[in-house]
């Protein structure tokens, strides 16, 4: 009998690209790959890249030489680069990077085993000419469920009537049981997981590259979503986190611009889920109702990961978006209104064009006023097709660098006062991890890996996927320190709240 081949999946970037493993690995395995975790042990090293800023791309690069590196030292016989930066550079990634036995793009997904065999067997599959994904799908989103059929979209499942599934999936496997929904395989233990609402966007910010290799916005059906929540609920996930480019578009190429708030309440009710979290919501789009629904809804946290960027005006029409400081405090005080202990995050971009003194002062100001958990700040740099890469009154690098180093400062001091603020609250806590370190979890308001952890204080017993009650007694920087409370094992609707 044969060798079976080997194939080790290594993911950088975002959630989304998280998910789109996932199915990767979801496909190759009911192919009859052999899924490993160690790319010094896989056959074929497969890098799914990010592409968004020149620090990620970097990441990537490195990743691909440093998988290069395991060729001839052990098992490992081709490395292959998936992901956004091979699909949005293709040939050309291809001819700098020649380290890299392949560059895939999103069309072929579908195909990836047959892909990687072919590499593996010492073929050649020619790298693709980059397109502006937007232009695949009409530009009304009411039409472009039915003309989906033919485009590959990541975490969608195929891209096109495939074969049938194998009757005898491996266990934790996921089934395909709609028409577009992935198989997948978990890469990890977790007791959290992404779930892919949609993909792409129609948003233009004038900085933003995205749009034009991930493609236009496309809702993944409801039904599919929630088949495979419960299928993650079955395999122990305890949290789910829904991810997009735009969750606050969902629905619109459905009909219905509001099927988020319908669809949340059926999500909190799957078997065994003790926690429903949304992610990249964008200011302007914000309705009352999906307000209500996140700040009331039993198991969905109240948690808003809001992507304001800037408060200035004159920045964010540069930036083609919408609002200034005070409509945004504003929405900040109706969401407290209703969830007074809601987890609110951002990320913001300084230095970016004709930005001034003035509108970096009202930057400050709404940092100073907005009390958010968590916040990352990013100094501009262009990127490499956007409209903001044409601007003329950029800043020199030097200013830049320092109102970078300024506002991080101020966001590192307001997070830890946040935190502060947060001392004598009850917090329930996912468990994630238990080490000789301590045990740690997560708060409603703290997402995976961006917005800090809970210590607790004892870990009698706990264990991983837990969730437990207990009482803010410290803080280490934006961390919590926490005192489980006795009989803490939640089991309640409540628990996640």
């Amino acid at each position: 009998m044969p060798e079976r081949r080997t194939v080790a999946l290594v993911t950088l970037g975002c959630a989304r690209n998280e998910v789109d493993s996932e199915e990767l690995a979801g496909r190759l395995e009911a192919d009859g790959w052999d899924l490993v975790e160690d790319a010094a042990d896989a056959d074929v090293a497969v890098v799914n890249t990010c592409g968004f800023v020149e620090a990620a791309k970097k990441d990537s690069v490195d990743a691909l030489l440093e998988a290069n590196d395991l060729k001839g030292h052990g098992r490992t016989q081709a490395v292959v680069a998936v992901g956004c930066m091979a699909e949005r550079y293709g040939k050309d990634l291809a001819e700098a990077l020649p380290e890299a036995d392949g560059v895939l793009g999103f069309d072929d997904y579908a195909d990836i085993s047959d892909r990687l065999q072919t590499i593996l067997s010492g073929g050649i599959h020619a790298a693709h000419t980059p397109r502006d994904r937007r232009k695949l799908l009409p530009i009304s989103p009411a039409e472009r469920q039915e003309s989906a059929a033919g485009v590959a979209l990541p975490g969608h499942g195929p891209a096109v009537e495939a074969a049938p599934a194998p009757a005898d999936l491996p266990e934790g496997l996921a089934p395909a049981s709609g028409p577009r929904a992935p198989l997948r395989r978990r890469l990890d233990g977790s007791p959290v997981a992404s779930v892919k609402l949609a993909s792409g966007c129609d948003r233009r910010c004038s900085f933003c590259a995205i749009p034009s290799f991930r493609g236009s916005f496309i809702s993944r059906r409801p039904s599919d979503v929630l088949n495979e929540t419960r299928w993650l609920a079955e395999q122990g996930v305890k949290e789910i986190m829904l991810v997009s480019e735009n969750n606050t578009s969902y629905g619109k190429d459905l009909g219905d611009i509001r099927l988020l708030e319908s669809l949340l309440p059926e999500l909190a009710e799957v078997d065994g889920l003790e926690r429903v979290r949304v992610s990249y919501l964008q200011p302007a789009e914000m309705r009352p109702g999906l307000i209500d629904v996140l700040t009331s809804t039993p198991k969905v946290v109240p948690y808003f990961d809001l992507s304001f960027q800037h408060s200035a005006p004159g920045v964010l029409r540069a930036m083609r978006r919408f609002g200034d400081t005070d409509r945004f405090l504003e929405l900040l005080d109706t969401i407290r209104g209703k969830a007074p202990e809601a987890g609110v995050r951002s990320n913001f971009i300084v230095g970016f064009p004709g930005e001034s003194e003035a509108d970096l002062a009202e930057l400050e100001r709404f940092l100073n006023g907005a009390r958010l958990d968590a916040i990352g700040v990013f100094g501009y740099s262009d990127e490499e097709g956007t409209e903001a890469a044409t601007y003329e009154n950029k800043l020199d690098e030097d200013v830049v660098a320092e109102r970078l180093a300024r506002v991080s400062r101020l966001a590192e001091e307001l997070v830890s006062q946040r935190a502060e603020e947060r001392v004598g609250e009850t917090v329930h806590v996912l468990v994630e991890s238990i080490d000789d370190e301590g045990v740690y979890g997560r708060g409603a308001h703290q997402a995976p890996e961006t917005d800090g952890q809970v210590l607790l204080t004892s870990g009698e017993g706990l264990s991983v996927g837990r969730m437990v009650e207990a009482k803010v007694v410290g803080t280490e920087g934006v961390d919590l320190v926490a005192e489980p409370l006795d009989g803490s094992l939640a089991c309640s609707e409540e628990a996640g709240r």
